[in-house]
C-alpha cells in the first residue's frame, strides 16, 4: 500500500449551528462562518486557544467558557493532490468527534457519528484524474443530534450527561469525576489516504489454541486481495522468529480466506511482567506464485493463552474465584486502571509513551482501559505487548444505562467489530469486558443487569465472531443472576471498593467478599508547584467554598454539582489520619498525600497478604488527564506524588509487608509474585528507637506468600517499623504504620525523611 498523510494544517470554519444557514461547502465563502487555521490532528478547542480566541482550558475557570461552542458546527478544508500511483483508493479517517458529513470535489462520499472507530471511504471514482482535489469535513454539534434521539425510562445517566447516551463518544467529555466538561469536536487521529496494490495480504488473525509440554498449538486465519484465477496456483508462506526458536509453514491458497493450525515445538512464551520475558515473534508472511513473491508483510504475535476462573458468585462461607491464569499458571495482578490521558485527546499520541513509562516504573503488569475514555490504538498496545503488561480492555460504555433498541445494537455490533478485529493480534490484550459499573448502576435502579441486551448479547457475539480466543466478562463489577435474585451486591467476586471513602482501615475495605478488586482509589493534593499552575493565585487558599477547587474536583457543575463533596471529602480523609486539618495550603498537600500514600499502600498490600483469596488489585488511578485534585498518584504535569513512591515498593516481584495485629501480634510476610524461589536477609526496625523486632534469612514460596515471624505490639502504641530485605544483590525497603489515628504529622514527616535516606543509602 502507498499511504499518504493529509496531517497537518487544515483550514478551520465555525459558526453556531442554530444560526447556519450553510448545508454544502460552496456556501463556506459566504461570510457567514468565521475561518482560522487548525492543526489535524487537533481538537477544535486548542486551534481556538492557538489562535487566541479563548484563553488556557486547562487553568482557572476557563474551561466553562468552551460551553457555547458545543452548539457550534465546525467545517474542516483541506487541498491535496491526486496521487501518482494508480489503484483503489481509500480515504481513512482514523478518529472523527464525531457527527461528520463527509465532501471530496463537492461531492458528498459519506457520514459517521462515531468518535470511537475509524471511517474509511473508497474515493477511486470521486478524486480528480490529476491536479488538486478539495476535501471537506463538517462536524455538527453532538448536543443537537442528541436531542434528536428518543429516551426511554429504562435509560438513565448522570444529570450533566445524558446527551452520552445516544451518542458514541468518549464518556467523560459529557463530563465526569476525572475530566471537566468538554464537549469536543475534530478531526482527533491521523487523516490518510491509502491507494491499494492489486495483490494485498490483510492483517492476519493469530491465535493460540493450547499449550503443551513440548510447545504450543497456533493458528493463522488469512484473508488475501489477489486474482482468483491464480487459486490452487499459489502458496502463503509464515517464518515466525523469536530469538533462536523459529518455525515455518506454507499452504496452498485454495480461496481469498482461509486458515492454518500447527504446531510449535519448543515455543517460546509470552509473559505477563513479573513471570517471565514477553516473547515476540515476528511473522514474515508472504504470498507467492511460483518463486514469484506477490506481497508480504510483517506481524508480531506472542504466542500465550489466558483463562479467566471466576464463579458466579461469592461469600467468607463459599470457595468463589476470579483468578487470571496465562499459559495456565495463575498470576497476580497489581496495577492501574488507564484513564483519558488527556481531556483532548489529538494530545494522547504524545503523552502515552511517557504515562507508560510510569506503569513500567511502577512495575505494573496489569492496566484496565476504562470504558469512559476511548479505545487505545496500537501505538498503545505494542508498548504493553513488549512490556508484559496484560490489559483488561473495557468496551467504550460507562456509568449509565444506554439505549436497548435494535437501532442502537447495530450501532455497538459495528464498533465491537471494528475494534475486536483491530486489537486482538496483541497478546497483552486478555480480557474483553463489556462496560464498567452498568450492572452496578442497573441494580442500584433495581433493574435486572441481565436484561441489558449490549453486555449480554450485542457483545459476547461480536467476541466469539471475531476472538474466540479470549475470555469476556459482561461488566465490571458483573452481577449475576444469583447475585441479583439474592438483591445482594456484596456476592460479587471481583468488585470496585469506593464505599463511604473514610478511614482506609474500615471493616468495608478488610472485610469485603470480593477475590478481585478492579477500582480503589484515595484522594490526594497535588504537589504545591502543580496547584499554582492551574489555580488562579486569588482562589488559591482556603479550600472550602472554593469554586476553582471544585472545578478542579473535577465537577462540571462547580459548587452546586454532585461531585463538589470531593474537596472537603479530602480534607475529612487528612482529619481522620491527623485530627485535624492543616490551615495552610503546603501542609494541607503533604498531609493529604500522606493519607494517601498510606490509604494506597495499604490496599495493594491487603491483597497481596490474602493471596490466593485475593487474587488482584487495579487501583484508580496513576495520572491525572488535567489538572485536578484527584485519586492520581501522578498529577497532569508528570509531578509525582507521595503515593507513587509507597505503591512501587508495594508492587515489587518480592515484597515483605506486615499485617494488621492480632492477639497483640503482627505478622510479617513475604510475597513473591514470580516463579523463582528468591532467597535472601531481612531486618524489621523501630523507627523512632532502632531496635530489631525481626531478622533473619528467606526462601521466597514460587508464586506463594511465606510467614517470616511475629512482632509484639500493643494497641495503643502509634510507631513505624522500617522494612529492609536484600536479595540478588538489591536492598529494598518497606515501611509499616502501627496504631490508631490520628498520628502527628510532625512526627510523621520525620518518619518518612527517614526512610527516603535510606532509599538513597544514608544511615539513620
Amino acid at each position: 500500500m502507498n499511504t499518504i498523510s493529509l496531517n497537518g494544517q487544515w483550514e478551520l470554519y465555525y459558526l453556531s449551528q442554530k444560526d447556519s444557514e450553510i448545508v454544502h461547502p460552496d456556501q463556506l465563502c459566504n461570510g457567514q462562518a468565521d475561518r482560522m487555521t487548525a492543526q489535524v490532528p487537533g481538537n477544535v478547542e486548542l486551534d481556538l486557544w492557538n489562535a487566541g480566541l479563548i484563553k488556557d482550558p486547562y487553568v482557572g475557570s476557563h474551561i466553562k467558557d468552551l460551553e457555547p461552542f458545543e452548539l457550534y458546527e465546525w467545517w474542516y478544508v483541506r487541498d491535496f493532490d491526486t496521487p501518482a500511483k494508480p489503484g483503489r483508493t481509500e480515504l481513512i479517517f482514523h478518529g472523527v468527534d464525531c457527527i461528520a458529513t463527509y465532501w471530496l470535489n463537492g461531492k458528498e462520499i459519506g457520514r459517521s457519528d462515531n468518535m470511537l472507530i475509524a471511517h474509511a471511504f473508497d474515493v477511486t471514482e470521486s478524486l480528480q484524474a490529476s491536479g488538486s482535489n478539495r476535501l471537506v469535513v463538517r462536524l455538527q454539534s453532538s448536543i443537537y443530534a442528541a436531542m434528536r434521539q428518543e429516551y426511554d425510562p429504562s435509560m438513565w445517566a448522570m444529570d450533566y450527561n445524558w446527551s452520552q447516551l445516544w451518542i458514541r463518544k468518549a464518556a467523560h467529555g459529557f463530563g465526569w469525576d476525572i475530566t471537566p466538561r468538554a464537549v469536543s469536536a475534530g478531526l482527533w487521529r491521523d487523516v490518510e489516504l491509502v491507494v491499494h496494490d492489486e495483490v494485498e495480504i490483510r492483517t492476519p488473525y493469530f491465535y493460540t489454541k493450547r499449550i503443551d509440554r513440548h510447545g504450543a498449538w497456533i493458528g493463522i486465519q488469512y484473508n488475501l486481495q489477489a486474482d482468483p484465477a491464480l487459486f490452487r496456483e499459489m502458496t502463503l508462506r509464515f517464518v515466525g522468529t523469536c530469538g533462536e526458536s523459529r518455525f515455518e509453514r506454507q499452504c496452498r491458497v485454495n480461496f481469498s480466506s482461509g486458515n492454518l493450525d500447527f504446531h510449535v515445538d519448543g515455543a517460546k512464551l509470552w509473559w505477563p511482567r513479573g513471570y517471565g520475558e514477553a516473547n515476540l515473534y515476528e511473522i514474515r508472511t508472504q504470498l507467492l506464485h511460483g518463486d514469484v513473491v506477490l506481497a508480504e508483510r510483517k506481524d508480531s504475535f506472542g504466542i500465550r493463552t489466558v483463562e479467566l476462573v471466576r464463579s458466579e458468585w461469592t461469600s467468607t462461607d463459599t470457595k468463589g474465584e476470579f483468578l487470571f491464569k496465562i499459559n495456565g499458571e495463575p498470576v497476580f495482578c497489581k496495577g492501574s486502571n488507564w484513564v483519558p490521558a488527556d481531556m483532548f485527546h489529538s494530545k494522547d499520541k504524545a503523552r502515552i509513551p511517557r504515562i507508560l513509562d510510569l506503569f513500567a516504573e511502577m512495575n505494573c503488569n496489569m492496566v484496565r482501559v476504562w470504558g469512559g475514555g476511548v479505545y487505545e490504538d496500537h501505538d498503545f498496545f505494542e508498548r504493553c505487548d513488549r512490556e508484559g503488561f496484560m490489559v483488561w480492555q473495557d468496551f467504550a460504555f460507562a456509568c449509565a444505562l444506554y439505549p436497548q433498541t435494535e437501532k442502537f445494537y447495530e450501532k455497538v455490533r459495528e464498533e465491537a467489530r471494528f475494534i475486536v478485529r483491530k486489537l486482538r493480534n496483541h497478546p497483552s490484550l486478555i480480557l474483553w469486558c463489556g462496560d464498567n459499573e452498568i450492572d452496578m448502576f442497573s441494580f442500584n435502579r433495581q433493574i435486572d443487569p441481565g436484561t441489558n441486551k449490549i453486555s449480554r448479547e450485542v457483545l459476547p457475539s461480536a467476541i466469539q465472531q471475531c476472538d474466540p480466543y479470549r475470555p469476556y466478562l459482561a461488566s465490571s463489577p458483573y452481577y449475576s443472576e444469583e447475585v441479583w435474585e439474592r438483591r445482594n451486591a456484596a456476592l460479587a467476586p471481583e468488585d470496585h471498593l469506593w464505599g463511604s471513602r473514610d478511614y482506609y482501615k474500615s471493616k468495608y475495605y478488610t472485610e469485603s467478599n470480593m477475590h478481585f478488586v478492579s477500582e480503589i482509589g484515595y484522594h490526594g493534593c497535588p504537589n504545591v508547584e502543580s496547584i499554582v499552575k492551574f489555580i488562579d493565585e486569588e482562589n488559591r487558599w482556603p479550600w472550602r467554598g472554593n469554586p476553582q477547587w471544585a472545578l478542579h474536583g473535577s465537577d462540571p457543575m462547580g459548587l452546586d454539582g454532585c461531585w463538589s463533596y470531593r474537596t472537603e471529602l479530602m480534607a475529612n480523609q487528612v482529619k481522620e489520619m491527623f485530627g485535624e486539618v492543616p490551615d495552610t495550603l503546603e501542609e494541607f498537600a503533604i498531609a493529604s498525600q500522606i493519607s494517601q500514600a498510606e490509604a494506597k499502600k495499604f490496599f495493594v498490600e491487603m491483597t497481596r497478604l490474602k493471596k490466593w483469596r485475593r487474587t488482584g488489585v487495579i487501583w484508580w488511578n496513576m495520572i491525572d488527564g488535567w489538572p485536578q485534585f484527584s485519586d492520581a498518584v501522578v498529577d497532569y504535569y508528570f509531578s509525582k506524588k507521595l503515593a507513587f513512591s509507597y505503591l512501587r515498593r508495594v508492587h515489587q516481584d518480592v515484597c515483605i509487608m506486615i499485617d494488621e495485629p492480632s492477639d497483640w501480634h503482627v505478622r510479617a510476610v513475604l510475597s513473591n509474585d514470580t516463579f523463582e524461589a528468591k532467597r535472601g536477609s531481612y531486618k524489621i526496625w523501630d523507627a523512632d528507637t532502632g531496635r530489631t523486632l525481626l531478622e533473619g534469612h528467606f526462601v521466597a514460596t514460587v508464586n506463594g506468600n511465606v510467614d517470616l515471624g511475629r512482632i509484639r505490639i500493643s494497641h495503643s502504641d502509634q510507631k513505624m517499623f522500617f522494612i529492609e530485605w536484600t536479595m540478588d544483590g538489591t536492598t529494598c525497603y518497606n515501611h509499616y504504620l502501627l496504631g490508631f489515628p490520628g498520628f502527628s504529622l510532625e512526627r510523621y514527616k520525620g518518619w518518612m525523611n527517614q526512610l527516603s535516606l535510606l532509599e538513597n543509602g544514608v544511615q539513620v
